[in-house]
């Protein structure tokens, strides 16, 4: 009995030590963030909508002549970067609950890969977290991104045409997660933004941007010398 009642008391020092080890409890957190699987006979609306206009359409704009030229969605990645994570457990568990919420899949940790002295960054410290969404996920992510989240930014005038990488894919950044309708404001502990990158089969900037134009991507129109000046 004496053996069983010191193990007892041992195992609250154990857990204590891993949640001080650059966020592992967090990664603990992450992995029991539950989703839910989309039904196995659900087809995205968006996913439909390429199917039978947007494809066809770039094959007669640019004269493919072949259907697996047509540019299409390759995944879509969501990325928050915040550099004080390691040293919040609370908000790091936090991030992976919203990431998860907002994407409907579970993040992974990202961490840093190299020490910095002057940010009090060691190797392998948590500094935020990704996900990667494809296929289904993916559609269904970028239908309600254009339909519901952007429309909700404050002052909104339109997205740039000028952040596309020159290889098709074009990323732009949101400074506050709380204009994804799935976050409860009440629950949030830090307002954070994140990145997004929609990565697509496109061999130039401009099959992309028609892509992406044919979802109904809100770019921001452009007339007279600004529209001269971005060609």
């Amino acid at each position: 009995m004496a053996t069983s009642d010191k193990k007892q008391q041992k195992q609250p020092k154990a857990g204590k030590k891993k949640a001080d080890k650059g966020g592992k409890s967090s990664k603990k957190k992450a992995s029991e963030v539950e989703v839910q699987p989309l039904p196995k006979d659900y087809t995205p609306r968006f996913k439909e909508l390429f199917r039978e206009r947007i494809a066809p359409d770039l094959r007669k704009k640019f004269n493919f002549k072949n259907d697996h030229l047509v540019p299409r969605l390759d995944k879509i990645v969501l990325n928050v970067g915040i550099g004080t994570l390691h040293q919040d457990a609370k908000l790091a568990e936090s991030v992976v609950e919203e990431i998860a919420l907002i994407s409907g899949q579970k993040p992974v940790l990202t961490r840093a890969k190299k020490s910095i002295s002057n940010f009090r960054l060691r190797q392998n410290m948590v500094v935020g977290c990704r996900v990667t969404l494809r296929r289904a996920r993916m559609y269904e992510f970028l239908d309600r991104l254009i339909s519901v989240v952007i429309p909700r930014v404050r002052d909104f005038r339109g997205m740039s045409d000028r952040s596309f990488d020159g290889r098709g894919n074009y990323t732009f950044g949101i400074k506050e997660q709380i204009i994804f309708p799935e976050i409860d404001y009440d629950k949030v502990v830090k307002i954070h933004g994140m990145d997004i990158t929609i990565t697509t089969t496109a061999r130039n900037d401009e099959e992309a941007f028609e892509l992406l134009k044919g979802f109904g991507f809100p770019f921001l129109h452009r007339t007279g010398a600004a529209a001269k000046d971005a060609a």
